[in-house]
């Protein structure tokens, strides 16, 4: 079996470097950190509140793993393998002094679009797409990555749970305000917010805004198959993250007559018509084109990042420290 069809470590071999120190995975999303350790049968985890981006990172993460250390004393932890959303500048080593005085000896990290591809396809060629609150999808070819989007919901996140979310309280309002056509979007929309008129002064003050607009997707879920404007919005989700998975395949010189391996993740895709809507637009330029299944997620992924070859194309896309 070749490394790029072995299950990724923690589907079937646990996460553990050795029997006595235990590696910890770490993802760290804009939703939720996820914190697994495995060692032979025993597994210990934990979900913690999700991290914000406008803010730095590296004392997040450290306040996630410090609180996931306390709540099990007993585990040597050696390594810990983090894929993080919004990863900028930082690296390995401005986390690694914040967990000082833990057993922690070495810490190698990376953003949650290299994690998310490792989790869902391993480590050979092809393209994963992740539609969360966020997007960011991600292409390796025989030489080359691509990231494509991933800018955050200020510039980009095309398509994304935020994207759905903010595409639908404005045409609530541009309902309210009559420059379109109603939609049941804008009596939604009141249900939330008794006063439209002030809607927007509430969402700009709130510190958990993004979260609060990524959370409208489910309405707008819900609606599109008796509302018009809300199954044009999933539509154009759809057109969005296909669009971002054809850039990503190009820039790799991937993009052939056959279709190269692509896996889709994250709750956009729970939905059945984006899910459709995508494949359909993928098939425009595949005829045989059909979606890979993801064998594993984020946390999967970041356990992958410890043993990465140095020769693979994302290699250089992660950092690691050690003391």
């Amino acid at each position: 079996m070749s490394a790029a069809d072995a299950p990724p470590p923690g589907l079937d071999g646990g996460f553990s470097v050795s029997d006595k120190h235990i590696h910890l995975a770490v993802h760290a999303g804009q939703s939720v950190i996820r914190l697994i350790a495995q060692r032979g049968d025993d597994v210990w985890g934990a979900s913690l509140r999700g991290v914000e981006t406008d803010k730095p990172l590296p004392p997040q993460w450290a306040r996630a793993i410090h609180e996931f250390l306390a709540q099990h004393p007993d585990l040597d932890v050696h390594t810990i393998t983090l894929g993080a959303s919004g990863l900028g500048r930082d690296t390995a080593h401005d986390l690694l002094p914040l967990v000082a005085g833990t057993t922690v000896r070495r810490i190698v990290l990376a953003h949650d679009s290299v994690t998310n591809y490792l989790g869902s396809i391993g480590d050979g060629e092809g393209c994963v797409i992740a539609a969360n609150t966020g997007t960011v999808c991600l292409a390796v070819g025989p030489r080359d990555t691509a990231r494509v989007d991933g800018w955050g919901h200020l510039l980009g996140d095309a398509g994304s749970l935020y994207w759905i979310g903010r595409s639908a309280l404005e045409a609530a309002l541009r309902g309210h305000d009559g420059r379109r056509q109603m939609t049941a979007l804008t009596r939604a929309m009141r249900d939330e917010f008794p006063d439209l008129e002030l809607a927007y002064l509430d969402l700009q003050s709130a510190p958990d805004r993004v979260a609060r607009i990524a959370s409208f997707a489910d309405v707008v879920m819900d609606l599109a198959a008796s509302d018009w404007v809300s199954a044009n919005i999933l539509d154009k989700a759809a057109a969005h993250l296909s669009e971002a998975v054809q850039a990503a395949i190009r820039r790799v010189h991937l993009s052939g007559p056959q279709p190269p391996r692509v896996a889709a993740v994250g709750k956009v895709f729970h939905n059945d018509t984006v899910l459709r809507r995508f494949t359909d637009f993928l098939t425009l330029q595949w005829p045989t084109f059909a979606l890979t299944e993801a064998r594993g997620g984020p946390v999967e992924g970041a356990a992958m990042l410890a043993d990465l070859d140095q020769s693979h194309p994302l290699y250089g896309a992660v950092s690691a420290a050690e003391r």
